[in-house]
């Protein structure tokens, strides 16, 4: 039998989404969002009237497969109860996948190290109905390893205002983050972009994204490619491409979550 939890417990889930219906991650009001999916559904399991954090904030139509939720509740209900119930009062584009107890004091989006996204990119010159809602499609042939070496200069800890769409967030946010990862891989007709860093902006992968496209596409060089980045030019950067290609695949943290069910 699975162990109950103590009063005033802090409880962390893994959530995958489809984010086609929803207006983003945060709360919103009157617009179906992720959070406010999950708190009616918390309601409902529960009782109470419970506020979540979310790791990593995503837009508009955007997916997600590993992202991550914290809330504390009074409850007494075993870890697994938190998954199966939970799922059966959400909707169905909307999943929990596993959950974890934490400590207290425990903040998902500020024990965070780093997060992983993934834009990908149907390179065909037709549709196609099973994947055009992940996926961005581009008819013409892209050149992998130009986009590829182009990659490479987003690696380290850079200045990205570039690549906000708006000098109005460049001003509200401090745009200098670290990527730790960016490469282009192909699976068949499936461009796929991975970046991985300690943060983004808003945006900010999706305008990397339709840069990179240039590269391929032989539009921009890859220097002119590294000059857009060190120009820290809000707007510069784009286009801005569709947000049904990018999920947010995972958020990492120093130490492993335990005691999952």
């Amino acid at each position: 039998m699975a162990a109950k939890l103590e009063t005033g417990n802090r409880i962390l889930l893994i959530i995958e989404y489809d984010g086609t219906n929803y207006h983003g991650s945060q709360l919103q009001v009157n617009a179906p969002t992720i959070q406010g999916e999950i708190e009616r559904a918390l309601k409902k399991l529960t009782g109470e009237r419970t506020r979540i954090k979310i790791a990593s904030r995503t837009d508009t139509g955007v997916h997600a497969r590993g992202q991550v939720v914290g809330f504390d509740t009074k409850t007494k209900l075993p870890l697994k109860s938190f998954i199966d119930g939970l799922n059966h009062h959400l909707p169905t584009d909307i999943a929990v996948k596993k959950a974890y107890e934490a400590e207290p004091s425990f903040d998902v989006r500020r024990r965070a190290v780093s997060r992983e996204y993934r834009y990908c990119v149907l390179n065909s010159p037709t549709r196609s109905p099973l994947k055009q809602g992940f996926s961005w499609r581009v008819a013409g042939k892209l050149d992998i390893e130009a986009m590829n070496r182009a990659c490479r200069a987003l690696i380290g800890r850079h200045d990205f205002a570039s690549f906000v769409s708006s000098p109005a967030t460049a001003r509200q946010k401090r745009t200098v983050r670290d990527v730790f990862k960016a490469e282009i891989t192909q699976d068949g007709d499936m461009i796929i972009f991975d970046i991985v860093g300690n943060s983004f902006l808003p945006h900010q992968v999706r305008n990397i994204t339709g840069t990179l496209v240039k590269v391929g596409q032989g539009k921009m060089t890859e220097d002119e490619f590294k000059n857009v980045i060190e120009a820290a030019t809000p707007g510069l950067a784009g286009p801005t491409v569709p947000a049904g290609g990018l999920c947010l695949m995972q958020v990492n943290y120093a130490v492993p979550f335990n005691g999952d069910k």
